[in-house]
């Protein structure tokens, strides 16, 4: 397993000093487990016991979504499948939907009610459903699905979760089971990022707290037993860039999403490092200097100096251009044209005009696309700029040069 530790934040540092004193006065469960992976390549950015045993509590719910999301796309099963819910489903304890024996549930609604108020009868009921009725056998599916994948450490034995010793996973394995997620099931991942959903006239909450709070989390699940601590998984995108984060055994909810939100940034920041900063005077200076050259011509050619020295050379579309020089929206890089196009459109459309710039870098033998807008309005682009970083977008309101220091260059 390839770490980088040396290019993350200093707050990776204190969030582990802060855990070692709060483990001195929690002797019950094991020390944290964490990991951060880039979901595009699999390359693990940041690992703290992530091969230890641990138990999964409710994440357990990710592979029964996973075996869900397969029987899906294999057509064996459909959405709107009733799915029986036997009195051993309805007995589970203790967050659970409260349908009774003998009721019906559709698929739908179990894969509701698991990512949002991750609800024990209904993972056991889909578990079921899977196996002929037969949790047990439903739990050796899991976890021979579980190593065909790459979890060598992993046994499952419920479909739920719910304590159970053998029941044992590792965030390394945790992460892997994530990154097949998003990649094997891009058309089922939006049900991660559900808000809330109605059942039988309840209005149920998801209660993934940094799904509301960080900036550019889209899912996943929340997990908690006596034994296990507090887990989380979260995928988060920025930048075009998507990374995958795991916290176990945490002992308490806020403890847990300060430390994802800390390794989030802190992989953001090494992720898009030098090449998403095409800082911010160099870019003003950069749209200024391409604006000059070209006027309101559609194409701009570019060339700007990276913070490290490296040059970045390129040209591309320009659109509504302007007469009066005025601030920048700087979209930071991205690892495809398509990407960087994508977040140009995205900037144009709520800034409501501007000149698009794109420029191609080469930073550490990676090709990457880096995006910016000229010519908008100083209102326009703060205002820009904090929608699009609500929304996790990438976006710095940059102020222009003046002529002289245009001129200069």
């Amino acid at each position: 397993m390839r770490v980088r530790l040396g290019t993350f934040s200093a707050a990776i540092l204190t969030f582990g000093m802060l855990m070692l004193g709060v483990r001195a006065a929690d002797a019950q469960l094991p020390p944290m487990s964490s990991i951060m992976m880039d979901a595009a390549t699999g390359q693990i950015l940041y690992a703290q016991n992530a091969d230890q045993p641990r138990y999964p509590a409710s994440l357990t719910k990710l592979m029964t979504l996973y075996m869900l999301f397969e029987a899906l796309r294999d057509h064996s099963i459909t959405l709107n499948q009733l799915m029986p819910v036997s009195v051993h489903a309805a007995s589970v304890e203790p967050v659970k939907l409260g349908v009774a024996p003998g009721g019906r549930i559709s698929v739908e609604e179990a894969i509701l009610a698991m990512v949002t108020l991750s609800a024990n009868d209904a993972a056991t009921t889909a578990g079921e459903f899977l196996a002929g009725g037969d949790e047990t056998r439903f739990g050796a599916l899991m976890t021979l699905k579980a190593h065909t994948l790459g979890m060598d450490d992993t046994v499952f034995r419920n479909a739920s979760g719910l304590p159970d010793p053998a029941q044992v996973t590792t965030a390394h394995d945790v992460a892997i089971l994530a990154r097949r997620l998003i990649q094997d099931f891009p058309e089922d991942y939006h049900y991660f990022s559900t808000p809330s959903f109605l059942f039988h006239g309840r209005v149920i909450f998801n209660h993934d707290n940094l799904l509301k709070s960080y900036p550019g989390a889209d899912g996943m699940k929340t997990g908690y037993t006596n034994a296990a601590g507090h887990n989380l998984v979260t995928s988060a995108l920025r930048g075009g860039v998507r990374l995958i984060g795991v916290v176990m055994a945490a002992p308490s909810n806020g403890y847990r999403d300060r430390q994802m939100a800390g390794m989030l940034n802190a992989g953001f920041s090494t992720e898009l490092g030098p090449a998403t900063a095409l800082a911010a005077a160099s870019a003003a200076a950069a749209a200024r200097l391409a604006q000059a050259k070209a006027g309101t011509g559609p194409v701009v050619p570019v060339e700007a100096t990276l913070p490290d020295g490296q040059r970045q050379v390129g040209s591309e579309v320009g659109l509504a251009a302007r007469t009066v020089p005025n601030w920048s929206l700087d979209l930071g890089s991205y690892r495809s044209k398509g990407d960087a196009y994508r977040a140009l459109h995205i900037g144009v459309k709520t800034a409501g005009g501007g000149v698009m710039h794109l420029a191609a870098a080469r930073v550490r033998s990676h090709l990457r696309w880096h995006a910016w807008i000229a010519e908008v309005s100083p209102a326009r682009a703060r205002s820009t700029c904090s929608a699009m970083n609500h929304y996790g977008r990438t976006c710095v309101a940059v102020r222009p040069y003046n002529s002289r220091e245009i001129a200069e260059r």
